[in-house]
């Protein structure tokens, strides 16, 4: 299961985290800066800056200019990134077919793997074929799909992404209604007594990250509001929100 608890506290209701016995199991909040907005001149540099100022996953979007318009890179980029950091790699494919290399992107270093529901006929077999190799298993859903299709996979997996935004694309503003589904979700996972995670990626910034948590998620993939400007400090930002919304769970 997802390794992203903390220990247990007190608590009188459960909207943050899962009852045992009157105790409550509290989701850890986590930041993870992607990399597509990164300098890529500058890109191992930059790696290790996010790295030190806190933030404990690495954001890899995969594009294969066929399930997105856009193209990305792959595999050589992520196993030349992971000599320079051992922080997690969280690398999310937005390919067709994405069980076609799910061991090629296992040995280039990911720790977890995050598919899109909607890129292939076989989403069981591909979890399958994640856990075999050891990762993490991540499964993902567009603005256009409903959460109700997360369900018959929320057992087999560590992590559920709710892209709000259109996937391949930088730059864009979040889309409201797809924080709804976020609720949905995590109501359903809270349902089935699960620990899994809920991450969240795109149009996130310091002024609506809030909104995000608020919602249920608690991983959080910030690109251009990380990479622009003075990079440590917007992690050190990121970080004080997420925190604070750990205290106030």
């Amino acid at each position: 299961m997802a390794a992203v608890w903390t220990g247990c506290r007190t608590a009188q209701t459960a909207e943050s985290g899962i009852v045992k016995g009157g105790i409550v199991e509290v989701r850890m909040n986590i930041l993870s800066p992607s990399i597509l907005a990164a300098d890529f001149s500058r890109l191992g540099e930059q790696i290790r800056e996010v790295e030190h100022a806190g933030a404990r996953y690495l954001h890899i979007d995969v594009m294969d200019g066929m399930f997105v318009p856009d193209i990305s890179f792959g595999m050589p980029v992520i196993l030349s990134i992971r000599h320079c950091s051992d922080i997690f790699f969280d690398v999310h494919l937005m390919i067709q077919k994405p069980e076609r290399y799910i061991k090629e992107f296992a040995d280039c270093g990911a720790n977890l793997i995050n598919f899109h529901l909607e890129a292939t006929d076989d989403v069981t077999g591909t979890i399958q074929k994640i856990r075999f190799l050891g990762k993490k298993v991540g499964i993902t859903i567009s603005p256009h799909t409903p959460a109700k299709a997360l369900e018959p996979y929320l057992k087999l997996v560590d992590m559920v992404l709710v892209m709000t935004v259109k996937p391949g694309f930088g730059g864009q503003k979040l889309i409201p209604e797809c924080l709804d589904k976020v609720r949905e979700v995590r109501a359903m996972v809270m349902e089935k007594g699960l620990r899994t995670d809920i991450e969240v990626d795109g149009g996130i910034r310091l002024d609506n990250v809030g909104l995000a948590l608020e919602a249920g998620a608690n991983v959080i993939v910030a690109g251009s509001a990380v990479f622009q400007n003075k990079i440590s400090e917007n992690v050190r930002q990121f970080m004080e929100k997420l925190e604070q919304a750990e205290g106030n769970g």
